[in-house]
């Protein structure tokens, strides 16, 4: 921390410092974010800390929440949402954005605000777009707050893919052939191909795109949303007669698309870590081929619990490969705290960076805790590491 971040008051001394646990948001990946709440609720050290549960409604109301992580679960394969937890329907969460102080206030209308204590650290667990992206880090940087994970560049690079990939192949990462659509591209009328009543097709040019795409790289293409996550909106296309509805579902969770086409060979992923003496890279993991689906989408992440293996079946050589290239893109992307990085190791032998994933699913079944575990870091003392990395950091330029 600063020194001005870092000087802190005599109650601050005397008690165990507050880490707010914000969760939920206005994503797609709500239900996921309130998951990965209820596993960090579960083991956060209580005796280390105190711990404020602070959910976002899907409207983007701070809410006060129940600490009942068993709330929080996938159950029956129903999702949880903030608004099944929250302890009121009017009251708001308010954290103040003067950098000298961190109090947390509770109001509800016609009711006297009440203060909740300051707040000493932010474990934002939200995934995609306000919350994830750096939006949620502005915020915190503003207020003077230090946060885990990821700043507020490398949370926006993380989240777009398209920006993403433009970094890393910048810093010489290995990236798969993509294309983008932007919202003014899928929108655009063309008078050059024109629909069965006559009139302008809408897409056309953007569609004849990604056709001459593919016969350059081959069916079938991934359409996904460039700011999404969780497998969320991504669909496989195997020919141009399923491009529309494919595009339709990615537009569903981002105007702006991403097109990939299919590397073939095996998924690999890779955790880092922040240690005091900079990032290390986890054992890695492999996501075996999911026989009921066509990918690993949603319903294989979260719904059927495909299982990955911990660790991958990798040659030595391979192993500090992909361990190397996933501290390589940590530190490309300017990350801090935590990252999950995601290869294709292709049939040729060679590891082609997917993405990062700058706050990680934290579920029981998520594979970054489960590449630490295997590494010697169990789940808790996980926790308390990315708490004790973002103590550590200062708010501000960095």
């Amino acid at each position: 921390m600063s020194s001005e971040n870092s000087s802190q008051s005599p109650e601050q001394q005397l008690r165990k410092p507050r880490v707010a646990v914000v969760f939920g948001g206005r994503s797609s990946e709500h239900a996921i974010s309130v998951v990965t709440a209820g596993a960090v609720l579960r083991s956060i050290d209580r005796t280390k800390y105190d711990v404020l549960p602070i959910g976002i409604t899907t409207d983007g109301r701070w809410a006060l929440t129940a600490d009942d992580p068993e709330r929080m679960a996938i159950a029956d394969r129903a999702l949880p949402s903030v608004d099944q937890i929250a302890e009121s329907t009017d009251g708001g969460v308010v954290l103040s954005v003067d950098p000298g102080n961190r109090e947390v206030v509770y109001s509800e209308p016609g009711s006297v605000p009440k203060a909740l204590g300051e707040v000493d650290v932010v474990f934002p667990v939200l995934h995609g777009p306000y919350g994830e992206d750096g939006t949620l880090q502005g915020l915190l940087e503003l207020s003077g707050v230090p946060y885990v994970g990821a700043g507020v560049l490398a949370s926006a690079v993380g989240q777009d893919k398209e920006y993403m990939k433009r970094v890393f192949t910048s810093f010489g990462l290995p990236v798969g052939p993509y294309l983008v659509i932007r919202p003014r591209e899928w929108e655009q009328v063309s008078g050059e191909q024109v629909s069965g009543d006559g009139t302008a097709a809408k897409g056309a040019a953007a569609r004849a795109k990604i056709v001459d795409f593919a016969a350059e790289h081959g069916w079938p293409l991934f359409v996904k949303p460039a700011r999404a996550g969780s497998s969320m909106g991504i669909t496989k296309v195997d020919d141009p007669s399923g491009l529309d509805e494919a595009i339709a579902e990615a537009r569903r969770h981002d105007p702006k698309i991403l097109v990939e086409s299919l590397l073939r060979g095996r998924e690999i992923e890779c955790g880092v870590l922040e240690f005091e003496d900079g990032p290390r890279a986890s054992v890695p993991a492999e996501i075996p081929p999911v026989t009921a689906h066509d990918f690993y989408d949603f319903e294989a992440k979260y719904i059927d619990s495909a299982t990955g293996l911990v660790p991958a079946p990798l040659t030595e050589e391979q192993t500090a490969e992909v361990r190397r290239l996933a501290v390589e893109a940590f530190e490309a992307a300017s990350c801090e705290g935590l990252v999950r990085a995601d290869f294709f190791l292709t049939e040729d032998g060679e590891f082609v960076i997917n993405e990062i994933n700058t706050m990680p699913g934290f579920t029981p079944i998520s594979m970054y805790p489960r590449m630490w575990q295997e590494s010697g870091v169990g789940y808790p003392e996980l926790i308390d590491r990315l708490i004790q990395a973002a103590l550590r950091r200062p708010t501000g330029l960095r």
